[in-house]
């Protein structure tokens, strides 16, 4: 039992306090140890079940590092720092740098939150991705759209959760897109890239020692791509995948090339792929366990593993026996969201 392999004298740091990381953070504490959340709202959902919190922003490196490493000299050690179901991963490298905790480096931190530096190290390394350019005005946007043709993808650079990112089509106004995207970047960068058409899965996976075993592997569902266009929404995702052992294997294959390409030989990553002309294609990787309860909930629902626990094990410095990622079965998991109109419910 995980549970056994932990004790109650090693402390996590946990960066996410929101509602979806309540599940990660119940998991820590089940494993008997001392949680504390930092979360830049005095009122995260996260708070009520932990031991200790930290006010800071997730996405403020600076000033999390800084309330971290006073917390760990004058109120209490911190042994690990993980986020779940919060894109910060540079924000937990920085504080494992500071604290010499366990944890990826922070320039592999930084590639991962900079879309357009990680297709560049994908190219290099000859992974399979889609065409690419970054682009740096309108008139950019219309000389891209006017070589390559419809559909395309416009996105910021390092942007989360699919902020400001749109599939263009001949019915899309070029000059809103190109403002929507610029502005939903944090640093005023805009790429674009080809849309490859086909199913996409997202995959989480587990990175040993160099070694990539997927744990997660889920067929997202796209259903509403046209009534909400030109926003691109994934309506959920099912689990087991209906794409054959062949193509699964040669995803699964895929995300290693593309954990090793980034420098993450240990650690958790969390794939996006797109599969087009019956080959994967990698949109983007992940260094953090992924939100919307896939690593929480479906994931041990689908396959019996305990993805959370075993991450929070190595943050802490604990070994993972890849053994306890084997699937022990492969049972049916449908997710769908639900699109409320606007209103007050009583």
């Amino acid at each position: 039992m995980l549970m056994e392999e932990c004790t109650s004298d090693k402390t996590l740091l946990i960066v996410s306090g929101g509602v979806e990381a309540i599940p990660g953070i119940q998991r820590a504490k089940e494993m008997g140890l001392y949680v504390v959340v930092s979360d830049g709202n005095p009122n995260a959902p996260g708070f009520e079940y932990a031991d200790d919190c930290i006010i800071a922003s997730t996405y403020d490196v600076n000033e999390t590092v800084r309330k971290a490493k006073h917390y760990h000299e004058t109120v209490g050690k911190i042994d690990g720092v993980i986020c779940i179901a919060s894109d910060v991963p540079l924000t937990v490298a920085s504080v494992a740098k500071e604290l010499a905790l366990p944890g990826i480096p922070v320039e592999v931190a930084e590639l991962a939150m900079d879309k357009m530096a990680m297709k560049k190290k994908f190219k290099t390394d000859g992974l399979p991705i889609p065409d690419f350019v970054e682009i740096y005005g309108y008139d950019e946007l219309i000389n891209t759209v006017e070589n390559w043709g419809y559909p395309i993808v416009i996105k910021p650079v390092d942007s989360r959760g699919a902020r400001g990112v749109l599939k263009l089509t001949k019915k899309v106004d070029l000059q809103w897109a190109w403002n929507h995207s610029k502005k939903n970047s944090p640093t005023g960068r805009v790429m674009v890239e080809k849309y490859l058409e086909g199913p996409q899965v997202s995959t989480e996976s587990m990175m040993i020692d160099g070694n990539c075993y997927t744990v997660g592997f889920s067929d997202r569902n796209y259903e509403y791509l046209e009534k909400y266009a030109p926003y691109i929404i994934e309506n959920g995702g099912d689990l087991p995948s209906y794409l054959s052992d062949d193509l699964q294997e040669s995803v699964k294959e895929l995300v290693e090339k593309a954990a090793l390409s980034m420098g993450i030989t240990s650690g958790i990553v969390k794939g996006d792929i797109v599969i087009h002309n019956n080959k994967p294609f990698i949109i983007e990787l992940a260094a953090r366990l992924s939100g919307g309860y896939f690593c929480t909930h479906e994931i041990p629902m689908n396959t019996g593993v305990d993805l959370v626990g075993n991450a929070i094990k190595m943050a802490i410095g604990k070994k993972v026996d890849p053994k306890d990622l084997i699937p022990k079965f492969n049972k049916n998991i449908c997710q769908r969201y639900i699109f409320p109109k606007p209103g007050v419910i009583n």
